[in-house]
């Protein structure tokens, strides 16, 4: 294969350094391996390759998740599924408790409602009672007065 005669430009991005959940497993990386395959197959600057190493050693040393933090991850999701299912019917319970209440609240109102409405009625029968009397007798003097005129 032909030397590459271009210079090659890599840019290397920094990720933000993460905390371990647990222990760091640390993976064997032989940098010097690994810069001298860039340096012999890919035609990289000694410089370029040790740039690539070193991001690649800071990529494998920053904590590669193992199977104890993947099985604590799912012990945490699990603890919070049943953290919220339990909240869940917690608040069903908080729903039925007030839709009893409110259907209580609405049935002495209707109650209440009902005693207003006869009461009304009551009243109404007591004035319409009075008024017919008050009318007889406004009636019955009239027409007495008309009598006695004609005499």
């Amino acid at each position: 294969m032909p030397a590459r005669t271009e210079p090659v430009t890599l840019r290397i991005l920094r990720m933000p350094a993460r905390e371990p959940a647990g222990p760091v497993n640390a993976i064997a990386f032989d940098t010097l391996k690994f810069v001298r395959n860039l340096r012999e197959k890919a035609h990289l600057t000694p410089e370029q390759a040790e740039g690539m190493a070193d991001a690649m050693s800071e990529v494998f040393a920053s904590g590669i998740p193992t199977k104890t933090d993947i099985a604590d991850v799912r012990h945490d999701i699990e603890a919070f599924r049943v953290t919220t299912q339990a909240d869940i019917v917690a608040v069903r319970h908080d729903i039925d408790a007030l839709r009893f209440s409110t259907k209580a609240d609405i049935d002495a109102l209707r109650l209440a409602t009902r005693v207003d409405i006869a009461t009304a009625k009551s009243d109404i029968i007591k004035w319409m009672f009075g008024m017919i009397g008050f009318q007889t007798v406004a009636i019955l003097g009239a027409v007495v007065a008309l009598v006695r005129s004609l005499h």
